[in-house]
């Protein structure tokens, strides 16, 4: 009704299917920013050619960018990358290194602990954060020819060709 004019105002049939394309294309859109989980951990540095390896692209990474569980980090020639997970925990890529975050889980008060790095070239530098405290079974590193378990340490790994 407009202002005690008693027009009706109509509604047709391509108006609602147009009001129900607009609000359905607006939760397609912004879903993946609900179903994300949290990151598991933040860039603290970044330098040269650095990259976040998500979901099939690679994203130049800056530092306080997040990263998340199944994320791949990859260095070029120059560049040099570290991170530090929720639970502490410190990680650190050479020149031509890529890893995959494949696991983490840091709940402790549930019990969920989990931390499953893959080296998959280059030299990568660990310290370990609370995980590997609170439950050192629950932390491996995978490298293309072997897999380490941690019980609280400090690593320093070179996986592939020299």
């Amino acid at each position: 009704m407009f202002c005690g004019s008693k027009r009706r105002h109509v509604v047709s049939d391509c108006d609602l299917v147009t009001s129900t394309f607009v609000v359905v294309a607006l939760l397609v859109t912004s879903a993946p920013a609900f179903c994300q989980s949290p990151a598991v951990g933040r860039v603290k540095s970044a330098s040269g050619a650095a990259f976040i390896l998500r979901q099939g692209s690679e994203i130049p990474v800056q530092a306080g960018a997040g990263v998340f569980e199944a994320d791949g980090l990859r260095t070029g020639p120059d560049g040099h990358l570290a991170l530090t997970l929720r639970d502490d925990t410190r990680v650190s890529l050479d020149p031509n290194s890529e890893l995959r975050l494949d696991r983490f889980a840091y709940a402790p008060a549930a019990g969920h602990l989990a931390f499953v790095m893959k080296i998959v070239r280059g030299a990568v530098a660990y310290v370990s954060g609370r995980i590997a405290k609170l439950s050192p079974e629950a932390v491996r590193i995978e490298m293309p020819n072997a897999i380490l378990g941690v019980r609280g340490t400090r690593l320093v790994i070179r996986a592939g060709a020299p």
